[in-house]
This record gives structure tokens, sequence and C-alpha cells, in this order.
């Protein structure tokens, strides 16, 4: 006759517990609410009851124009930081079209040596 001393896979102490299926326990737990799926309530840059910020219309698309000169700086530098870094079409408001535009535009002129690469 076998003792628990003798097969020492059976414990008569514990019980044996089936593994949790997924780390970090239920999604109920967290402090967004018992039946709701996902984290708690979004805090984050446009939440918290103000709305959502307008978006900025492309003032190419506003002034109907198409194209968009390397040679005029003026403009071209509207779109470059003081470091010299292309401003991200999520700050300057421009369309996905005309910021592709705008990029050939900033590094032909940074060719021509018309805007600097960068400053120091």
């Amino acid at each position: 006759m076998e003792t628990s001393q003798d097969n020492p896979t059976q414990t008569s102490s514990s019980p044996v517990v089936a593994p949790a299926s997924r780390p970090g326990g239920f999604r109920g737990d967290r402090p967004g609410g018992a039946g709701r799926p996902g984290p708690g309530p979004r805090r984050g840059r446009y939440f918290g009851g103000r709305g959502e910020r307008p978006r900025k219309a492309c003032r190419f698309c506003v002034e109907h124009k198409e194209t968009l000169d390397y040679k005029d700086v003026a403009l071209v530098r509207n779109f470059v930081t003081e470091r010299g870094k292309i401003l991200p079409s999520r700050i300057s408001g421009t369309c996905a079209r005309h910021q592709r535009r705008v990029r050939d535009a900033v590094k032909m002129a940074r060719i021509m040596a018309l805007l600097p690469f960068a400053t120091a």
C-alpha cells in the first residue's frame, strides 16, 4: 500500500487549483465598471466633456491653389519649424495631398539652398 510519502505527486494538504486563464484578472475588476469591457473612462487629451477640437481646413484646398512652388520661400517657410523640421499635417492643417507637395517643396528648397537643412 502506498502512502503519501511514497508517491510525491499526491499531496493531501493542498487542493488542486486550475491556473488562471488570463494574467491580470478580469476586465470587470477595473475602475471602468463591473459589466463594461475595457479600461475605465477615457481621460485623455480631447476627452472630458469638452468635445472634439474642430478640424483645420487645408489652406490650399480653401484657396483652390493647386501649385506649390519651392521658389516661394515665404510660403514654404510657414511649414518649417525654427529648427528646420517640416511641420506635421495635424499642426499645419494641410490635407494629405498638399502635405506631400509641401514636403517636396521644402526638400527642393533645401537642395537649392533657399532654406537651411537645420539650424545650429
